[in-house]
């Protein structure tokens, strides 16, 4: 089964500080560290398979950085728009004593830009993998173009995995932005989030809640992970399943989640799971799918980097 994985979402620059030393510098966002991992993966064993990042960057030197790094990892850059006589997002990551991340963001929102022969251009063929989420994709200055992606997508045939993936900075934003979350969910084939996510947009980290009242209606399987703590699975066969999240020593928790979908779509296209399948999951195809996704979030909390280290040997896949 010859596919396309695209990511959709933005690029930013990763400053990492301990004890507010700088660390590393590194290309990075949500969606970016997913594919990569993919890249270094799914792009090594499944040579058939085309990975590809549809976002934007600025015109200056983290653009170049950011380019090369993504044809240096099995992606393909040419969906990538540079904003002319614009700077690249940055993000500050500051980890803690238990290795978790706090940002600081130094982004110009409202002059994202999408070239929209990119967008016009852009095909999808049934059973194709497609990755988008956080504010990228709730964007009100780029929305007409991610939604034209996403409701073709959909109309395609291609299973959408969206990330929620919502940042405090943008609590005062959700009465815009909320009505963009729910159409994302309605068109997608998996919705994943953490507690906190939700305890931002609808005031309650209860996962079944969340489920029931808010995720069920829009879109059938539902992930929803909470830190340290077990993860909750409902599916759209009516599975309620809980998975322990393995105990490791971490270096960094930047990419955890990230991570964590990266693997899930691994795990998929691996078993070679079309589009008709996802609504009948068993427990074990679930227990399969977690497995694979927390090797990808395991192995990257132990370096300070965004994206797995090796390829598919590395992590036993």
């Amino acid at each position: 089964m010859k596919r396309t994985i695209t990511g959709i979402g933005e690029t930013v620059l990763d400053v990492i500080f301990r004890n507010d030393v700088p660390q590393a510098a590194v290309p990075g966002g949500s969606t970016f560290n997913a594919m990569i991992s993919l890249g270094r993966t799914a792009g090594v064993r499944f040579p058939d398979v085309a990975l590809r990042m549809l976002s934007e960057v600025g015109d200056d030197h983290v653009a170049d950085i950011v380019v090369s790094f993504m044809k240096g990892n099995n992606v393909d850059p040419s969906l990538i728009t540079r904003r002319k006589g614009s700077q690249s997002h940055i993000s500050l990551a500051f980890l803690d004593s238990e290795n978790n991340a706090s940002y600081e963001f130094y982004k110009d929102h409202a002059h994202t830009l999408l070239d929209p022969s990119s967008v016009k251009d852009t095909s999808f063929n049934r059973d194709d993998l497609v990755l988008f989420g956080s504010y990228f994709a709730v964007n009100p200055a780029i929305r007409e173009n991610t939604r034209h992606l996403l409701e073709l997508a959909h109309r395609s045939g291609a299973i959408l995995y969206y990330d929620i993936n919502f940042r405090k900075a943008h609590i005062g934003e959700i009465p815009v932005i909320l009505p963009s979350i729910e159409e994302n969910c309605r068109l997608s084939d998996f919705v994943r989030g953490s507690s906190e996510d939700f305890l931002y947009l609808w005031g309650t980290s209860d996962p079944e809640q969340v489920y029931r009242e808010y995720i069920s209606p829009l879109c059938p399987n539902f992930i929803c992970t909470c830190g340290p703590e077990p993860l909750h699975i409902f599916s759209g066969n009516g599975m309620h399943l809980t998975f322990d999240v393995q105990k490791i020593q971490t270096v960094s928790t930047i990419g955890a989640g990230d991570n964590f979908n990266a693997g899930f779509l691994y795990g998929l296209l691996s078993r070679e799971r079309a589009k008709e399948d996802c609504d009948k999951l068993s427990e074990d195809d679930w227990r399969d799918l977690v497995r694979v996704a927390s090797r990808f979030s395991g192995n990257v909390c132990r370096s300070i980097y965004n994206y797995v280290e090796g390829g598919p040997e590395a992590l036993g896949l």
